[in-house]
């Protein structure tokens, strides 16, 4: 390796100059690789760390819900601008997109979640939310506090982006809110050709990383349904029409259509998780209300579990003589669209991780069946998510996500920072963009 160039390469890491440097000359492949692990060096100083961990801690403070987070993009927009990096705001109501770089293509994005939970913090520390009844419980927090992380790698060490641009998108209300598919309807990836983005994993150690090409996390639905009959005394059924005996015969129906008419290797779920009816032992309800979630893996799967569940609910309340009306709740839960990994991403993915973190520490997982509204963004362009592990050396079980006990292992945050910054910056390093400039609108505020 030619030394003198390596050692203009690591001044400018250090020095953070603001001029661009104005060569095309690419780096060499080992200059490439040494960039993951640089970047991580910084984002663990002291003075980055602390600050990384002080934003977290801050957003943790004040949880707000989906299209709320007032506070929460305030601040974010309040650290952009104390580092100098221009965004635009507002999208989809609180979201924001900045930009570091030239401002032309190619473009690409990493993104990060900002809503907190409806539900009551029971750790005890001195962050504990402040806000009653809401809680930062699916790390989201740590989400937006480690994109702010990657953009100060990015800023400070923008000198070599040679071309091209990344997009920091952050998003509102991915908890059942579909605040990417907003997001997306309010132009928030015009230009991007691809996008990064990562959830914390408290059950998967400290320092590793994992997903999978092609499917990784289901697509996902609720439905809800009311089935009506008619109430009357318990001591005299045959004077009602029970509709709580309708509504067990369609929970038991529905667990047929994954057991007996969905492909064994096909993993779907159909779950009932309420059940609402009756306030009395001895009074028949007049209606009783029950409500669920359907995964699968594929857009065909889970459009054809949508038509069957409907189907049956309808058929088996009416073979008790019950009426029933079933919504699928998409104006406020929307379907999440099944999370595909798009597979030169994933290469691209086991390149950058392997080169931060080690290639034993980048991990091939199976499918889960949980569910990411980043899919929305996969199906407009290529994206890959994946999982950041987070779980310490102690013998202490952790929570899981969406518990009231779940903590967030700050020595995480660096880590996920570091490796977002340079998922973007190698992309853009690395990419040829074919795309002609005549076609690309320019972000000429850059």
């Amino acid at each position: 390796m030619d030394f003198s160039r390596w050692g203009f390469l690591v001044l400018i890491f250090v020095s953070f100059s603001s001029t661009p440097i104005c060569s095309d000359s690419p780096l060499s492949s080992l200059e490439l690789s040494e960039i993951p692990s640089k970047f991580l060096d910084f984002a663990k100083k002291n003075e980055v760390f602390d600050w990384i961990v002080g934003v977290r801690r801050k957003i943790h403070e004040n949880p707000e819900l989906g299209y709320e987070e007032l506070e929460t993009s305030k601040l974010i927009r309040q650290e952009l601008d104390n580092l100098g990096i221009r965004y635009k705001y507002p999208f989809a109501t609180t979201g924001i997109v900045g930009f570091i770089g030239s401002g032309k293509p190619p473009f690409v994005a990493i993104r990060a979640d900002m809503d907190a939970l409806p539900m009551q913090e029971m750790v005890d520390w001195e962050h504990k939310s402040r806000n009653p009844g809401k809680m930062h419980a699916c790390g989201h927090d740590a989400h937006a506090a480690m994109l702010l992380g990657a953009a100060k790698i990015l800023q400070e060490h923008r000198n070599i982006i040679l071309k091209g641009t990344v997009a920091l998108v952050f998003q509102p209300a991915e908890e059942g809110g579909g605040g990417a598919k907003k997001m997306i309807d309010a132009g928030a990836l015009e230009n991007v050709e691809a996008i990064f983005g990562l959830h914390v994993n408290p059950n998967f150690p400290l320092g590793e990383v994992s997903s999978r090409s092609g499917p990784f996390l289901a697509g996902s639905g609720f439905f809800e349904a009311v089935i009506s009959g008619r109430g009357g005394h318990a001591a005299i059924p045959q004077h009602s029409i029970d509709p709580i005996l309708a509504a067990s015969n369609v929970i038991v129906s529905l667990q047929h259509l994954v057991s007996r008419e969905a492909d064994p290797l096909d993993s779907q779920v159909v779950t009932v998780a309420k059940f609402q009816g009756g306030g009395a032992f001895n009074v028949i309800p007049d209606s009783v209300t029950i409500g669920g979630t359907f995964r699968a893996f594929s857009k065909e799967s889970f459009l054809q579990l949508r038509q069957r569940i409907e189907e049956v609910i309808v058929g088996q309340a009416a073979v008790q003589r019950c009426n029933a009306t079933v919504d699928f709740l998409t104006n406020n839960k929307p379907f999440f669209p099944p999370t595909v990994n798009d597979k030169n991403l994933h290469k691209h993915f086991q390149r950058v991780a392997g080169d931060m973190l080690g290639n034993d520490h980048v991990r091939d997982t199976e499918p889960l069946m949980g569910s990411e509204d980043f899919a929305f963004y996969q199906e407009v362009i290529p994206g890959y998510f994946y999982l950041l592990g987070m779980q310490g050396k102690t013998n202490e079980i952790p929570a899981s996500v969406h518990s009231p006990y779940f903590k967030i292992n700050e020595e995480a945050l660096p880590l996920g920072a570091a490796l977002q910054a340079s998922l973007a910056i190698r992309y853009l390093l690395e990419a040829q963009p074919q795309v002609p400039s005549s076609s690309i609108n320019d972000h000429d505020e850059l």
